[in-house]
């Protein structure tokens, strides 16, 4: 009995011997639940952002001197610039009724034609040989009767347009009073734009342009190269007088926007670059 007594204590005493046996567990080594938690996998990049939409800045012309077809332009379904003719029985009213939609509001500002017309701008036409101080001061009267205005055109003006001199000048005055500028282009031999570049000013030539005395055909087509510009190029400048016959033809033509995914912008929004939901 002894010598089995003897056996068992030696059978104990080489179980503690043994390397990690009975040892007690280190209070330092991390249990299970202090481990280091499993590396996460990567994640995968997001995805590319969706290329912009091509856009495109209506300009409606002509504003301001027929107050029943004014308000019949002021419903239209979505955003446009209105190029508002100052001193008009509704220019002001137009011009205040587009800004509050959030539209754009340019001055069409009258401007020496090369064959004579007679219309009621007359006395504030932009004329060849006017100096920077004459131009100013009647520029200075316009932006008075139309403050919400950011821009300018021109309502004829193809003498004044195609003058490297006069519009030099007038590049000059518009940039002083922060207004950019938009060529629309009523002759071939226009230096607007280039004026305008020149002197630092924001400035875009239309691309497009719908008149009332276009045939439903014919308005068409020039619809249809105003989108395919748009596709091609990323945007696109089309003006269209603001008569009734030009009104109607645009609320038929207009679904071809969404058809196209094409957004229409404000000319302000396409010149600075940025774009705002409406």
């Amino acid at each position: 009995m002894f010598g089995a007594f003897l056996a068992g204590l030696l059978v104990v005493g080489v179980a503690f011997l043994l390397p990690g046996q009975g040892k007690a567990p280190s209070p330092l080594a991390p249990s299970p639940a202090m481990q280091a938690p499993p590396a996460r996998p990567a994640q995968a990049a997001p995805p590319p952002a969706s290329p912009a939409l091509p856009r495109l800045a209506i300009v409606v012309d002509g504003l301001g001197y027929e107050p029943s077809r004014d308000a019949e332009w002021l419903k239209f379904p979505v955003k446009i610039t209105v190029a508002v003719i100052p001193f008009g029985p509704s220019s002001r009213k137009v011009a205040e009724s587009a800004r509050a939609r959030g539209w754009g509001v340019i001055l069409h500002v009258p401007m020496e034609p090369e064959s004579p017309a007679s219309d009621r701008t007359e006395p504030f036409r932009i004329r060849r040989g006017m100096t920077a101080d004459e131009m100013e001061s009647l520029l200075a009267r316009m932006t008075k009767d139309l403050p919400q205005a950011t821009g300018a055109s021109n309502h004829m003006g193809s003498a004044v347009t195609a003058d490297p001199e006069a519009m030099a000048t007038y590049a000059s005055v518009i940039g002083k009073k922060g207004l950019f500028l938009l060529d629309s282009v009523t002759t071939s031999k226009s230096v607007a734009l280039e004026a305008a570049q020149r002197a630092g000013v924001p400035a875009a030539r239309r691309d497009v342009i719908l008149d009332a005395d276009m045939n439903s055909e014919e308005m068409r087509r020039q619809w249809e190269r105003a989108l395919s510009i748009a596709r091609e190029k990323g945007m696109a400048v089309l003006v269209c007088r603001g008569r009734m016959e030009t009104l109607r033809m645009m609320l038929e033509l207009l679904p071809r926007l969404k058809d196209e995914k094409i957004q229409a912008v404000t000319l302000e929004e396409l010149l600075r670059g940025k774009v705002t939901p409406g």
